[in-house]
């Protein structure tokens, strides 16, 4: 009885861990400054209050769905992963995904490095350099001990995170709840928040937040290593439920907070909302440098999954070459200094395409990801759905047959 406790505890907290590896990596930087939630919520009206529940549901369905696949066939990283669920269309689908998830590990941590060396360095007063080098210290060490440790690392950091946003937002949607609520009716009348050209319609904002899921879609090969340590299936779906109501429960939050601030003309000039939401509201002397350490740890959190992800690839890769190539499995002192070379070329690389200027070339890139991936992870996953229910379904006719 106490060890099927120990193993239902044991389960939850992989799952609740599982989870949090999914929200700091959905919530990095853009949403911490609050300009994920105007981009692509709020600008598009009243149903800003429904789509980010819609955007969550999609997202979350979908990593379950690839999920469950990396749990039932042991495919532990992105490629293992793509070169098993496109079968015969691998050689096509698995180096597309590498392609996008490679400009994707170039994207996210070194926006790290840049976004968050420049809010810490404006915080504390410390070069600009020398922030920089403290996060990419940061994430080398945590990224080099591997899945378990970038596993606690997201689950300490997404309390904090959570936390920090519901110290700025609360009292802020308490003090301001006439200015909310005001704004709630404007959009349900069509009067759209400042900044916006869009018509208020349903069709545009379902489809804006389905972007949204879209693009948080790509990174969902960094989620197949969590699976590893899992008994059941059952662990993979409550993963999913707890991200869905984390993620849901805190964008929303989000959402409410910011409309406080959706009319007001120095909007246009603000690249971080929450600011101005502090500013019109209360704790501006104290909330101003928490949202500043917010954006850090989101874009540092984000960073370091990106990047656990495509060492769990390449280590993964490196190993099974060596094992076939010398017919001996490859020891423990091997691993690491696979691991450690891996972490530390990603690590560098990613500091410098942020210290070399490289981010605008980079957003080039990353302009086409939503597209992307709805040819190698949307559309092959809702097809995989069909046709798994398809084959499930009993043939009409065979049941009498058999009678």
């Amino acid at each position: 009885m106490k060890e099927k406790t120990q193993n239902a505890g044991r389960g939850a907290s992989l799952a609740m861990g599982v989870a949090f590896v999914g929200f700091t990596t959905q919530f990095g930087g853009g949403f911490a400054s609050g300009a994920q939630i105007y981009q692509y919520f709020i600008h598009y009206g009243f149903w800003a209050l429904l789509t980010p529940f819609i955007a969550q549901a999609l997202l979350s369905l979908f990593y379950w769905y690839g999920m469950r696949y990396a749990y039932r066939h042991k495919t532990y990283d992105y490629r293992s992963f793509c070169d098993s669920f496109y079968g015969k269309t691998r050689v096509v689908f698995s180096n597309l995904y590498e392609i996008e998830y490679f400009v994707m590990v170039c994207m996210a941590p070194a926006v790290a490095f840049a976004t968050g060396g420049s809010t810490l360095s404006s915080l504390t007063g410390i070069p600009y350099i020398w922030c920089t080098l403290l996060i990419g210290a940061f994430i080398f060490v945590i990224t080099l001990f591997g899945t378990d440790i970038v596993r606690k690392c997201s689950s300490v950091l997404s309390v904090v995170i959570i936390c920090g946003l519901l110290i700025v937002l609360v009292p802020n949607i308490i003090v301001q709840r006439d200015t909310i609520a005001q704004a709630v009716a404007n959009l349900s009348q069509g009067i759209m928040p400042v900044g916006s050209s869009q018509s208020g319609s349903f069709g545009s904002a379902l489809w804006r937040g389905c972007v949204y899921g879209i693009f948080q879609l790509t990174a969902i090969g960094l989620m197949y290593q969590h699976v590893r340590g899992m008994k059941s299936e059952k662990e993979v779906a409550k993963s999913m439920i707890y991200m869905f109501v984390i993620d849901a429960a805190v964008m929303e939050l989000a959402v409410f907070g910011l409309l406080a601030v959706a009319y007001q003309p120095e909007l246009s000039g603000y690249s971080v909302p929450m600011l101005l939401l502090v500013k019109t509201g209360v704790g501006k002397t104290v909330l101003t440098p928490l949202i500043s350490v917010l954006i850090i740890l989101g874009a540092v959190s984000t960073g370091v999954n990106m990047i656990a992800g495509i060492v769990e690839r390449i280590v993964h890769g490196a190993e099974k070459s060596v094992e076939k190539r010398k017919a001996q499995a490859v020891t423990a002192s091997q691993h690491q200094k696979f691991q450690t070379v891996t972490v530390l070329v990603f690590t560098l690389m990613t500091f410098g395409i942020a210290q070399f200027g490289l981010i605008p070339l980079v957003k080039t890139g990353y302009s086409y990801i939503g597209y992307a991936t709805l040819i190698v992870i949307v559309i092959p996953f809702i097809v995989h759905m069909i046709v798994g229910c398809v084959k499930k379904q009993p043939v009409m006719g065979s049941e009498a047959a058999e009678n």
